[in-house]
Order: structure tokens, then sequence, then C-alpha cells
């Protein structure tokens, strides 16, 4: 008995969180149970480890950033997302190993590959079912999180530069594995892009 693991990826103010909650209600509509989380903070030490890698004041080494990250997930994968896929649960995350090679591996300019291999470690080498990435160019995402009137995170606060970078990273991870990605134009109205996520979905579940 396995369940669906499906994660959400792209850019700062693409809307995954809306699209996860839309997803989460179609799935629970069908009767599926659904677990719904998040890296990092999926769990009580991710929350820590959350608090540090998001809204630390000084500065971090991008390196140890990329360690962080990395043993959140390993804690993440270990506790809740296997647990949940063994019992036939339906996971929809939002983020996993992807952000972390385009945030930390472009974004940060370490070595996407080192970033890869160290988070495949870290998941014991679980890969998603489905990667939903929202693609937004980097301006109007900006415009989106301005938006919001909230303050920005240590990686929002980001310039246009580093988001550009993170953007290609996606668009790239994407274009390598077709059968795991849906690339979605994120400028779309929410209803169309949770039909083609939906569709998607659908297709996996058979």
């Amino acid at each position: 008995m396995t369940g669906l693991f499906v994660t959400f990826e792209g850019g700062d103010g693409v809307g995954k969180s809306t699209q996860a909650a839309l997803l989460e209600q179609w799935l629970r509509s069908r009767g599926e149970e659904v677990v719904r989380t998040r890296e990092p903070g999926g769990t009580e030490v991710g929350q820590r480890i959350r608090e540090i890698v998001l809204h630390h004041r000084g500065h971090i080494d991008p390196r140890a950033e990329a360690l962080l990250y990395a043993a959140d997930r390993a804690h993440h994968v270990a506790s809740v997302v296997r647990p949940a896929l063994a019992r036939g649960a339906m996971v929809i995350q939002d983020r996993y190993l992807d952000s972390s090679v385009a945030y930390q591996g472009a974004g940060r300019v370490l070595d996407a590959d080192q970033i890869r291999d160290l988070s495949l470690w870290a998941a014991d080498g679980l890969l998603p079912d489905v990667t939903v990435l929202l693609d937004l160019d980097e301006v109007s995402a900006r415009r989106r999180r301005d938006a919001d009137d909230k303050p920005f995170d240590r990686l929002e606060a980001e310039t246009d530069d580093f988001h550009a970078r993170v953007r290609a990273a996606f668009l790239a991870l994407a274009e390598a594995e077709p059968e795991r990605f849906l690339v979605v134009d994120a400028a779309q109205p929410v209803e169309q892009i949770a039909a083609l996520v939906q569709a998607r979905v659908a297709e996996r579940l058979g």
C-alpha cells in the first residue's frame, strides 16, 4: 500500500500554498487521506530550523544553510512523509529537494550536483511522484510579494538577479525530468491552474 507524493515548487509569491490547499480539498472530496506539509518546518525540529534559515538576522554561510535544509529534510522524510506514504496517504508538500538545488545551488552559487546529492542522501533517495512547478518571472513574483504587505524572509529579500537564477534552475530541472514535473504558468487564473494540477494527479492515480 503506497500513497502519492506531490510537491509544489517555484519562486516566492507564485501561489504554491493556494494550489496545495485546492489540491488537498479536491483529494479529500474523493475520499483520500491527505497529509499536507512543508519544508522547512513540517516537524517540531523543522520549525526550529525554519526560524534559523529564514529569519536569522545575521549572516549564514551558504554551505551551512544547505546543510540545515538537508537536516530538516532527513528528519521530515523519516518522521512524516515516508510513514504517510506507507499507509497509502496522499502527501502534498510545499517545497522539497528541488528548492535546495535552485536556491542553494543556483541562488547561492554552490555546486548544484553536490546539493542534489546531499538532498537525495538526506531523503534516502525519495523523489516525488509529481512535482508541480509554478513558473512566474521574478518581477511579477516580487509585485505579488509586495502586495502581501508582510515582512520578507531572508530568501524573499534577495535581489532580482538571485531570483532570476533560481527560476532558471527550476526550469532546467523540469526540462531534465519531464515525466515528474508539471510546469504551469502561474500567471493563469487560480481555477485553471488547479484544473491542470488535478488532471495530472488524477492521471497518476489511475
